[in-house]
Parts: structure tokens; C-alpha cells; sequence
């Protein structure tokens, strides 16, 4: 498939730099894939559009302060002369932590990355917290060494340093309420770098509701990755190279997923982040021989979905609103139909519909 037939325009003003005033205020189009009809709804209406005895999937994910703000600091080195050379560089500098690789190592986005040589350093606040730049990779990505020089450890220092890491399109600095609202009220396990957005629309009050309907919930966790802003360079979608994300399904998510497909209960997948854990974790069930749906544990997704894809677990969808010739507008083009998603997505644009991260969301089934 060619990138372009996942295109669509999108004004502007229709980006929410915003969440609503409460969480379960968003609009929800309900989409169904087999006619391709669509119908505008409430998100607060959700619990009573379930049947009463599907199994939702949520993505525990807590999004990490990912974004430091420091200054150069220059060189670590043996030689007195060079590091005298280096230490007046000095300047501003993000980084942003895309991923843990160890306790103290992380893969990063670092700026301006092209004037920072292997070697460097940078310090944050007032010192207590440093990053040393130890390889250079693809994309821009730096390994860096993170080092704590008070009695805070590395993880408290940077959710005392780091900023809420919103998406490039929301035009303002964070604020000090993007610490809450860009978490989920079910968010536990820290580690993404971006939120699982289709879950900011939930309170305890509607998954008390979705309880009460009959329906079970259970948790999955996948570290949201650079992969969902990383842009598609390639004409066409299947070349694209997508980022790994790692992801951990628990042994009784697991037996409960098992359980409702063979009962015949839908699986409904609170988000993009979801769909691509338990299709991933099938698809290695599948390829291993395993004997069963999926597998629980630990594990790397790298599995792509694009239009063709047969979804092996999920049944149904809650999902936000997707950039355009983005991977994850291909999903959910995969699970809908490219063509009924584009009409929806029409649809909405027409009716003013709140769109990306803080926007309003779809329920494809």
C-alpha cells in the first residue's frame, strides 16, 4: 500500500492543545466496520453500548517525565588538556529518553544532537542529576549513561526534573496539569514516553459502570516508544521500518483472554498500544508452536499491522483519532477498513470533532 492512501486534511483548529475540564466529557464516534456506518455519541455513553460480557484490555503504562532540560557540560577525560579545551561548551540542551536499555542506560533524542560528541556531558537542575553521551545511533538516538549525584535516585531525580513529554503537535509548554491529565486513571507500571491515549478518557466511576454491566477488565503494559511519533519515510507502508516497544502480559490477563475466546466474548482493546501487545504476543504463540492464544511474560513487539492483517484477538476497538500516513492510522485502517476509517474520519472533521492525544475517540466493532 502507498503511504498517500492514508492521507486526509485536517484543520488546524481541530488539534486539541487541551483536555476537557473532566475526563469522560469527549464526544465517541461509533463506527461499524461491516456496514460502515457511523453514529456520534457520547464517551460517558460507553458502558451501556457493551453488550455486558466482553473482556476489556487496558494498557497500564505510566508515561514518564521524559523530557530534561539541561546545559553542556563539557568532556569526561583523562587528559588535563582536553578537558580543559571542552569544559567552556556550554549551552542548553534537551534530552529527551526514549527508552531504558539498563538501570542507568537509556536510548535518547538529544538537542542539538549534531554538536554533541560522544564523550559529553550535561547536567540538569543544579547539578544532581548528569547524562554522559556514550554511542551515537540511527535517527539521531544517543545511548546515554544517567547519573545521580545527590541521595535521590535516578528515577526520582528525573520525575523531579523531567517534563511532561506532549506529542510535537500540542503548541504549548507543559503545565503542571499535564501531570495528571496525561496519565490514565489505571496507570502504574513507569516507562512510556507517551500516554495510551485512548484510556485518558476513563474515571473510576464509568469502569465501576463497565463492572456493573458484567464486563471483566484486565491490564496489559507496553512501554509507548518513539515508534509513535517516528514519521513513515517510505512511499510505500510495508517498507517502513516500525520501532520495537516492550511489553509484559500477566499470567492471568493471559488465562483470562484464553478463557473469554473460547467462550465467544469479545475482546475489546482500550487502545492502538493494546491491539499491538496481544496481536504481537499471538503471533509469537502462533510462529513457536505454543499450543495457545498467546503467551504470557515479557517480551519485544515488532509485529506491524497494516490493511490485510487478520487480528487474531481483538474483537473490538477504543481508539483516539490518528495522524495522517502515520502506522498507527494504518491499525486502525487495518481493523476498520481503510475505506469506511477515512469516511469516519470525514465525518468527524465535518462535525468538529477534537482530534489526537487530548481529543475525542472512536468505537470501531
Amino acid at each position: 500500500m502507498r503511504v498517500e492512501e492514508l492521507d486526509y486534511h485536517l484543520p488546524g483548529e481541530l488539534i486539541a492543545q487541551r483536555p476537557l475540564e473532566k475526563r469522560d466529557a469527549s464526544r465517541l464516534l461509533l463506527l461499524d466496520r461491516v456496514s460502515g456506518l457511523s453514529e456520534d455519541r457520547q464517551f460517558a455513553e460507553f458502558p451501556e453500548l457493551l453488550g455486558g460480557d466482553e473482556l476489556l484490555v487496558v494498557n497500564n503504562a505510566r508515561v514518564l517525565p521524559a523530557r530534561l532540560l539541561g546545559k553542556r557540560a563539557g568532556v569526561h577525560s583523562q587528559h588535563p588538556s582536553r578537558k580543559t579545551a571542552r569544559e567552556h561548551l556550554t549551552g542548553v540542551v534537551e534530552v529527551f529518553l526514549t527508552r531504558q536499555l539498563e538501570q542507568d542506560l537509556w536510548e535518547s533524542l538529544v538537542r542539538p544532537g549534531r554538536k554533541m560528541a560522544v564523550g559529553e556531558r550535561i547536567v540538569f537542575g543544579t547539578g544532581e542529576l548528569e547524562a554522559e553521551i556514550l554511542a551515537r545511533g540511527e535517527l539521531g538516538l544517543r545511548t546515554i549513561r544517567l547519573k545521580a549525584n545527590d541521595t535521590e535516585s535516578i528515577a526520582a531525580n528525573i520525575e523531579k526534573l523531567g517534563h511532561v513529554p506532549l506529542p510535537p503537535y500540542i503548541d504549548r509548554p507543559d503545565e503542571s496539569l499535564d501531570r495528571e491529565r496525561y496519565q490514565t486513571v489505571f496507570s502504574r507500571q513507569p516507562g512510556a514516553v507517551a500516554a495510551p491515549t485512548a484510556g485518558l478518557h476513563f474515571t473510576p466511576q464509568i469502569l465501576e459502570r463497565i463492572r456493573k454491566r458484567g464486563c471483566e477488565v484486565c491490564e496489559v503494559t507496553l512501554d509507548v516508544g518513539l515508534g509513535t511519533f517516528q514519521p513513515i519515510h517510505t512511499e510505500v507502508l510495508e517498507e517502513h521500518k516500525i520501532h520495537s516497544e516492550a511489553y509484559e502480559i500477566p499470567a492471568g490477563t493471559a488465562e483470562k483472554l484464553i478463557a473469554a475466546k473460547q467462550a465467544g466474548r469479545p475482546v475489546v482493546a482500550i487502545g492502538t498500544t493494546v491491539v499491538r501487545t496481544l496481536e504481537d504476543a499471538a503471533a509469537k504463540a502462533r510462529e513457536g508452536g505454543a499450543g495457545r492464544l498467546l503467551r504470557s511474560g515479557r517480551a519485544e513487539a515488532r509485529l506491524f499491522i497494516v490493511p490485510g492483517y487478520k487480528f487474531r484477538v481483538v474483537d473490538v476497538l477504543l481508539t483516539n483519532f490518528h495522524l495522517p500516513k502515520s502506522t498507527l492510522l494504518a491499525l486502525v485502517a487495518a481493523f476498520a477498513g481503510r475505506e469506511s476509517l477515512l469516511a469516519a474520519y470525514r465525518h468527524a472533521i465535518e462535525q468538529r470533532y477534537r482530534f489526537y492525544s487530548y481529543g475525542d475517540c472512536m468505537l470501531i466493532r
